[in-house]
């Protein structure tokens, strides 16, 4: 496949748009301290540090899933684990911003060389949670989308956050 194959279609759509939604995110980042992304100025206890650092993860956790299937996301039922999802929402002592960001941007751009290269409807089915509707599977196309909507949503956040911080606006 070319690099003109690769770029058209549904995979130059979907670059263009996790690359303006990750903008979005990582601009609310902007000028910030440390102190200020670690912040929680809302009444929520997300921080725009936390923010990036889960979509990070999270976009991750999904590409394990196209790669290697259910599995990949599977988690123990028993656990009682919180500390460690909690954690992924939060900058911890010793975490900077730009080492956040760094993360992500690694995490962005495997998943984009893969938007580019992998079968668009490999699918598999999605691990037992309460949030996913049994038996359901998803292909890749439609994580992708996932990975769009949720990197948005946390956009949103953050946005939220950072006017409280300093006024500063995504847009507007």
């Amino acid at each position: 496949m070319t690099t003109t194959e690769i770029l058209t279609g549904e995979r130059a759509d979907l670059l263009e748009t996790l690359k303006q939604h990750r903008w979005f995110l990582t601009f609310t980042a902007q000028g910030l301290s440390d102190e200020q992304a670690a912040s929680s100025p809302t009444a929520s206890a997300l921080s725009i540090g936390g923010l990036i650092k889960h979509v990070a993860s999270v976009e991750e956790s999904w590409v394990k899933f196209i790669e290697q299937g259910t599995s990949a996301m599977e988690t123990d039922p028993e656990s009682t684990d919180y500390e460690n999802h909690e954690a992924n929402f939060r900058m911890e002592p010793g975490e900077t911003l730009e080492s956040i960001i760094a993360r992500y941007n690694e995490v962005a751009a495997y998943t984009d060389k893969l938007v580019e290269t992998v079968d668009m409807d490999l699918s598999h089915a999605l691990p037992a949670a309460p949030w996913f509707p049994e038996g359901k599977t998803w292909s890749a196309r439609r994580v992708f989308v996932h990975i769009v909507a949720e990197t948005s949503q946390h956009a949103g956040h953050a946005d939220i956050i950072r006017e409280t911080i300093d006024g500063q606006k995504t847009m507007g």
